[in-house]
Order: structure tokens, then sequence, then C-alpha cells
């Protein structure tokens, strides 16, 4: 079974530390507080208004060095915040990989707060934002963004697992899904997030406040993305709205939406089920929404 992937280095308050001694020392005697580690990278925080991000494997090295370059230039673009590197970290005897000093950006995560319809228009506009044409030379991403036949292999393995141990795959989830594979993808690649599930949102009561985790930014279908409206608006007043907001989009479209979210939906319950309660919850709530949308 499949959970959250081992960390290949130690990371820890020392090492941040210690790297900052070496790399950046006016910033060695800032306080130095761990706040999280996902799958990909682990995260501190530093003094009062920067972060310092480090990869815990060689696979998330790779993601962050495409943020460092992308995201100055992107970010240019956003009416949401999103955290452009302040500094950069080199590999170094101390730690094998680039790492990054960001600032850090308030807020709690969006599965901790009841989102409203502010928040569900800026969250369209952020989209509407993003989903510009890329130039040439934009990364692509093997696993997001892509024809959703794709990615039908390992979707019947999660399904299974994950039908063997819960109620939450219904007929209708499994009807919805072979419709957005069936869908065929009506519109140009854009620039697109890739991962823009509920712990990567930031917001407060008065709006969104960052939008975090670029490792999977990617030229790709924007359906990718537009999954989010199931999973941050499962209310049917706040996700229409937002849609509209958003612009017309095609049956097409909204259906291969639907399926990323049922995707993004088993994969968070299925590896959340093994180690991690909280992607558990939160995939299990996507799948319950569109189930019911």
């Amino acid at each position: 079974m499949l959970g959250t992937p081992s960390a290949e280095v130690e990371i820890d308050a020392l090492l941040v530390s210690q790297l900052l001694t070496e790399q950046h020392p006016d910033l060695q005697n800032l306080s130095i507080q761990f706040v999280d580690s996902g799958w990909d990278n682990a995260m501190f925080h530093l003094g009062d208004r920067l972060a310092v991000r480090l990869p815990r494997r060689a696979i998330a090295a790779r993601l962050l060095e495409k943020e460092q370059h992308w995201l100055p230039q992107l970010a240019k673009q956003l009416p949401i915040a999103v955290p452009v590197p302040h500094r950069i970290g080199l590999p170094s005897p101390l730690y094998p990989w680039h790492w990054s000093i960001i600032p850090w950006l308030s807020g709690q995560t969006a599965d901790e707060i009841r989102l409203n319809m502010n928040h569900a228009r800026q969250f369209a506009l952020f989209l509407k934002a993003l989903h510009i044409a890329a130039p040439d030379n934009a990364p692509k991403n093997p696993f997001r963004g892509v024809p959703l036949i794709q990615r039908v292999t390992m979707m019947n393995e999660r399904m299974q697992r994950v039908e063997a141990q819960t109620a939450v795959i219904t007929p209708t989830l499994r009807s919805l899904w072979q419709q957005a594979v069936d869908a065929p993808i009506d519109l140009e690649s854009t620039w697109i997030h890739g991962d823009l599930h509920s712990r990567n949102i930031l917001v407060d009561k008065s709006g969104i406040k960052g939008v975090i985790d670029w490792g999977d930014l990617a030229v790709g279908d924007r359906a990718t993305d537009l999954a989010a409206f199931w999973y941050l608006f499962p209310e049917q007043h706040l996700r229409q709205p937002a849609i509209k907001a958003y612009g017309e989009v095609s049956e097409a479209t909204l259906a291969r939406a639907k399926g990323w979210a049922i995707l993004f939906g088993v994969v968070l319950l299925d590896s959340g089920l093994v180690d991690h309660s909280q992607y558990a919850a939160i995939g299990q709530k996507i799948l319950q929404c569109v189930d019911q949308s």
C-alpha cells in the first residue's frame, strides 16, 4: 500500500540553523520553528516574516528548483500571494539539494475554515489569471494536466483499495469518472498549478491569503485546477457563482474537472488511509462532494 513517502534525508531545526550559518549568516540568529512535513518538503518558520522550505526527497528537489525558476515570473500576473523565493539555498556537504527561503504567508489552510462567497470569487479570479498561455519551454508534468486516459490504470488500482475499505466509491462516482475519461480536451493548454487541494490554499475569514506548493506547476489541461471548485466549495450556492466568475466553461471541461476531483479524492483517501488521517478526511470529503453535485 502507498502512504506518505519516506524522507531520504533527516531534516530538523539544527540542520536549518547550520545551513543559515553557512550560506545566509545575516539570518542565522532568527528563531526557527518546525511547521509541517508533507510528501515532498519540510517547512520551518524563520523569524516573523520568513520560512525555510527543504525537499525531503530527490524528486522533490527537482520540483523545488522549478518553483525557484518560474514563480518569480508567474507571481507578477497573479492576484493572490505566492511563495516567491526570497533567498535560494545551495547544495553543500550539509545537505544535497537546493532549498528556499520564502516569505511567510499567513492564514489557515482551507480545510480548517468555512469558506464563503468572497473566497469563491477570489479563487475564480486567481485561476483566470493563472490559466494563460505558457512559453514554449514551460515544464510539463507526466501526472497532472494530461489526458485522464493516461491515469486509468493507476486509478483502477487505487479505487479498488478504497472500495475494499470504505463505502465512498459509488456507482455515480464510477460513472462520472468514465465520463471524464471519455470527455475530449477542447481547450488549449495553459499554465496550471496542478495540486490545488485545500491544504495548499491559505485563508482567513476575509479572503484567500496565499496559494502554496507549486511543485506540480506545468502547462496542461486547466481542468486539473478547475477540479478545486468541487472540493473547496462543496456547497453549490458557492461553487456555481465561482465557476461563472471564472468564465465560460464547456460541458466537456466540467466533466474532466469532476474527473480530476475524483482522482485527487481517491489519491488522498487511498494514501491517507495508510498513515495520514487528515488527508484521508480531505479525500473522502472531495469524493462525497462530487458524488452529490
